[in-house]
């Protein structure tokens, strides 16, 4: 079998075309798609702790510190340690975050939006339902 003709090559491709539509979009108000989609995952009221935000992210922790410095230095961002636990940390968006979270959810919105009026109904339960069965696998797998 051809790369080309693998599953996982065509789940990666489709992804980085997703990946890169949206840089490009995101470029437009000064951020990128992993920052976009950062904003959009931080809790605007109780804020995130940095291993949620890792998790998501799939991030190491070198990663991880650098983003958040350079969103803090951007004024994206803040962090609180907890009261008592000072090795928990929290993030919380600042106003300018906020505003930049609300325009990547614009973008994330309105691609959706042309998604859902391009593919039918059967469609898009098809490739949802083949997504989750993909990602249950890959978790189980065990080679």
């Amino acid at each position: 079998m051809k790369h080309q003709e693998t599953i996982d090559y065509f789940l990666k491709i489709t992804w980085q075309n997703i990946a890169n539509r949206y840089n490009q979009l995101a470029s437009e108000f000064g951020i990128t798609q992993s920052i976009g989609y950062m904003l959009i995952n931080i809790d605007e009221i109780e804020g995130t702790t940095v291993s949620e935000v890792a998790a998501l992210l799939g991030l190491k922790s070198t990663s991880l510190s650098r983003m958040l410095n350079n969103l803090e230095t951007d004024g994206l961002i803040y962090r609180e340690s907890h009261l008592t636990d000072k090795r928990s940390v929290k993030l919380y968006l600042t106003d300018k975050g906020k505003e930049k979270r609300h325009l990547a959810r614009v973008v994330v919105k309105k691609f959706n939006d042309y998604l859902e009026a391009n593919l039918a109904e059967d469609e898009k339960l098809h490739l949802v339902n083949s997504l989750k069965t993909i990602n249950q696998l890959t978790t189980d797998y065990k080679p």
